[in-house]
């Protein structure tokens, strides 16, 4: 059976050489920038939750969105559910 070692702090180096490093190449797969417009009311009510969560508020737009789409949740304003194409 292999013994655990840990690393204490003299195991680490002074310096780390970075300049081979690779960004993650998935990361552009993983989300996409948008710009998107809203209304002022609803930017400081997410901004509002944002100082009583600590989780910043673009992320928390991000999520909602996220549960939204994941519910196939359709906007109250609709008095039909749209045609939808996967």
């Amino acid at each position: 059976m292999k013994k655990k070692t840990t690393l204490g702090a003299t195991d680490m180096r002074k310096e780390y050489d970075f300049s081979k490093g690779v960004r993650n190449p998935y990361i552009k797969k993983l989300k996409k920038e948008i710009r998107l417009s809203v209304q002022n009311e609803t930017l400081e009510y997410f901004k509002s939750l944002a100082s009583e969560t600590g989780i910043p508020y673009q992320r928390l737009i991000d999520l909602f969105l996220q549960q939204c789409a994941e519910n196939r949740m359709t906007p109250s304003f609709f008095t039909k559910r749209p045609n939808v194409q996967s």
